[in-house]
């Protein structure tokens, strides 16, 4: 299984937000960011900060997809 991110950028997009934005809002740095535009596992620190900055639940940034390897 693996992660993706893609309902984050959307998001970001719906709020006319950037990446650089979403760093800034959130204080994440910027290897979690880098992760996130990887679909890399990142901490649940991390998430926790993104839902609490964006009022948003972590469904909404991320999900769950079957691994294509």
């Amino acid at each position: 299984m693996a992660v993706s991110y893609d309902n984050l950028w959307k998001l970001l997009i719906d709020k006319k937000l950037k990446r650089t934005d979403l760093k800034q809002l959130c204080g994440i740095s910027s290897n979690v960011l880098a992760k996130l535009g990887k679909n890399e596992p990142v901490s649940i620190d991390s998430l926790e900060k993104i839902c609490l900055s964006l009022n948003c639940h972590i469904e909404e940034i991320m999900q769950i997809v079957e691994d294509n390897k």
